[in-house]
């Protein structure tokens, strides 16, 4: 029994069944049904020193997040153009080989912001969301990777615990 606890953490897990709704709204086991759709409006720069704000509701992060009554996903509205999430050569490592969405949960394992790992796969979170992901347990929290439609070679990392999301790019195995 404990080394098939063992594999699923290392490889991937399947998605627990369905928590209620947390009580402040965020996070608490809850995993989105799916990742956020592609933006339409068109992108309004802000100054690069600029700091966004994502506390929309009393106790919400001040990071990005997802709402757990309807999955909105709070903080992805920039959309293809935001110079923060530009990459010269998106891809460069090649694409997350397993599967991802909703049905996927991964164990982190080791590392912080600059370069975690789980399951043998590496990525690095994009230099502007770092401070978005100050209280992540990089040893110990559940992550979900969804596409990023509108951010080409990035991915969304959902942390399950605390339903906060950062943009990842795949370093590779």
């Amino acid at each position: 029994m404990f080394s098939l606890s063992a594999l699923a953490q290392q490889h991937g897990h399947a998605a627990p069944a369905p928590h209620p709704a947390p009580e402040r709204g965020v996070g608490g086991g809850h995993i989105p049904a799916h990742g956020p759709a592609p933006v339409r409006a068109p992108h309004v720069k802000a100054p690069p020193a600029e700091r966004r704000t994502f506390a929309d509701q009393k106790g919400h992060p001040e990071a990005p997040h997802v709402h757990a009554a309807n999955d909105a996903w709070v903080g992805h509205d920039t959309g293809r153009n935001d110079p923060h999430y530009h990459l010269d050569r998106p891809w460069e490592h090649g694409h997350f080989p397993q599967a991802i969405g909703a049905h996927r949960v991964w164990r982190l394992v080791g590392g912080g912001p600059s370069r975690f790992w789980f399951g043998g796969f590496y990525f690095s979170v994009a230099p502007y969301d770092v401070s978005y992901c100050n209280d992540w347990l990089w040893d110990s929290d559940d992550i979900v990777l969804y596409d990023d439609p509108d951010h080409v070679g990035w991915y969304l990392a959902y942390n399950v615990r605390l339903g906060t999301y950062v943009h990842v790019m795949y370093l590779g195995a």
